[in-house]
């Protein structure tokens, strides 16, 4: 007979599942998080969980806040368990599950006023999001953020009445300062280069619409620390929600799965305050960048290395990927070959451990993180974790055949049909652009580089341009494996 997770369940969970062992009830709110998705519930409320269980910071609960569709979801399903959530940590030899209690309430998505009259309360004095790397209306080839874009006009002109995250939280900071309230620091948890940079464009952007001069204002007395975030944390399906109930005798309506490891970087940039989360794990510094570069490079482009070949070649989860000699050997040549070279390593990494702990990582059997995930959202993600790294190493006149190839196959991928002949569904935000470019560019590769907007000047360069076009026709002629197989006996 199983459980179903409430706060009156706590008192009776199944042996082995581990429960908050504070006061609930006297949790404060601190913290307004826009974007409460896995990752988020697997990450930063984790850590605070800990904190609390720690004794510490009880003034610091987490406050679940939404713009999107998604977000109503969400929200109903933790609202049916008193927003707790239960989380898995899974690895190849031990498996640890958890409740955890850090967030106390969940504003109703699309409700301005509520929205609006939450992030104007004194106490709450930071203000975080996950809202994805697409979320922050940045232009793909410049990695700039784009003022003119519809959805950031039309928030600047109706301020009071604002649908996107950004644009609450302009309202917010307009009313607090007309309240005399300080303003709360606005803290970025994706995985973007220089995302608290990032996110004051955003947020200023938005501004600038509605008046110049509080976009001034924001930009002079708002904190926008910087931060690095690290979790493998796979969607919930109901293959998580079964094992959860069959093995551990607990039902949950959104549980999440994820590895042990967790990493969380910080600039240490909180004006009104924050929690002692140093205490639990998180690093704080002066300076992020080279932390969240070495991430981004390494192990989010490393996920990019793996899942197209392995998309490809009708490969479901990333284990499998990794259980495949020739993918996994890939992975670690280009790692080596092509991408540590242009990663400076962070105060006392070693990068060559860093590189074998996320191969380690990417082969956790237990994790079920799938291949169509990784393959998620390419038009954000390459601009982001693969071509930075090719503009660094066209710099110094390096190689990039490697690199050419990963983008050469997601390209491939972008046909919408595997090698078996099997259609790939819809797995991005721009599907059928993506496919009306990758349909011509089989007979002519530039027609995908055509799409400035994500390749920006290296639709231009030569060196590129012929890598990247040698790639994809051997792709087409003779098939991922004699293709790779190239690239790793160097004839590509």
């Amino acid at each position: 007979m199983s459980v179903k997770l409430s706060t009156a369940a706590l008192a009776r969970m199944p042996a082995g599942i581990g429960v908050p062992n504070y006061r609930r009830s006297q949790l404060s709110a601190g913290i307004m998080h826009f974007g409460v998705g896995n990752f988020h519930r697997a990450h930063q409320a984790v850590y605070l969980d800990d904190l609390f269980g720690a004794g510490r910071d009880h003034d610091w609960a987490l406050v679940g806040a939404g713009v999107k569709d998604f977000d109503v979801v969400m929200r109903e399903k933790l609202a049916e368990q008193d927003w707790l959530t239960t989380v898995v940590e899974q690895e190849a030899h031990a498996t640890t599950v958890h409740v955890t209690g850090a967030m106390i309430d969940f504003v109703k998505p699309f409700d301005v006023a509520a929205t609006l009259e939450m992030l104007s309360r004194p106490n709450i004095r930071i203000v975080s999001l996950t809202v994805t790397e697409g979320g922050y209306y940045i232009s793909p080839a410049t990695q700039r953020f784009d003022a003119t874009h519809p959805d950031i006009v039309a928030d600047g002109r109706r301020i009071e009445a604002p649908k996107t995250a950004f644009g609450l939280i302009v309202a917010g900071l307009k009313r607090r300062r007309a309240a005399g309230v300080a303003p709360f620091t606005v803290m970025s948890c994706d995985n973007i280069p220089g995302n608290g940079h990032v996110c004051e464009n955003a947020v200023a952007g938005v501004a600038e619409h509605a008046d110049p001069e509080l976009a001034r204002w924001i930009r002079a007395n708002v904190a926008f620390p910087n931060s690095m975030v690290d979790r493998i944390t796979p969607a919930t399906t109901d293959r998580e929600r079964s094992i959860l109930r069959d093995r551990w005798g607990l039902e949950d309506n959104w549980p999440v799965f994820c590895e042990e490891f967790r990493q969380w970087v910080i600039e240490d940039r909180f004006p009104a305050g924050r929690p002692a989360l140093e205490t639990v794990g998180v690093t704080f510094t002066s300076d992020v960048a080279p932390y969240e570069l070495m991430k981004i490079r390494i192990l989010n482009g490393g996920h990019a290395a793996i899942a197209y070949p392995a998309g490809l070649l009708d490969i479901h989860f990333v284990h499998e990927a990794m259980e495949d000699a020739q993918i996994r050997t890939f992975l670690n040549t280009l790692t080596k070959r092509e991408i540590m070279s242009v990663v400076p390593p962070p105060p006392q990494i070693d990068l060559e451990a860093y590189r074998l702990k996320v191969a380690e990582r990417f082969a956790n059997p237990k994790i079920g993180d799938t291949i169509a995930r990784l393959c998620l959202d390419g038009s954000n993600r390459q601009p982001k974790f693969i071509l930075p790294t090719v503009v660094g190493r066209l710099k110094t006149g390096a190689s990039i055949r490697g690199l050419a190839l990963v983008s050469a196959m997601w390209c491939r991928y972008c046909y919408g049909e595997t090698e078996s002949g099997k259609t790939i569904p819809p797995n991005d935000p721009s599907w059928d652009r993506l496919q009306a470019a990758a349909k011509p560019a089989r007979r002519d590769p530039t027609a995908f580089l055509a799409m400035r907007d994500i390749f920006g000047e290296l639709a231009d360069t030569p060196a590129y341009v012929g890598a990247f076009s040698n790639a994809l026709s051997k792709l087409w002629a003779q098939g991922v494996r004699a293709t790779l197989d190239d690239y790793l006996s160097e004839r590509l």
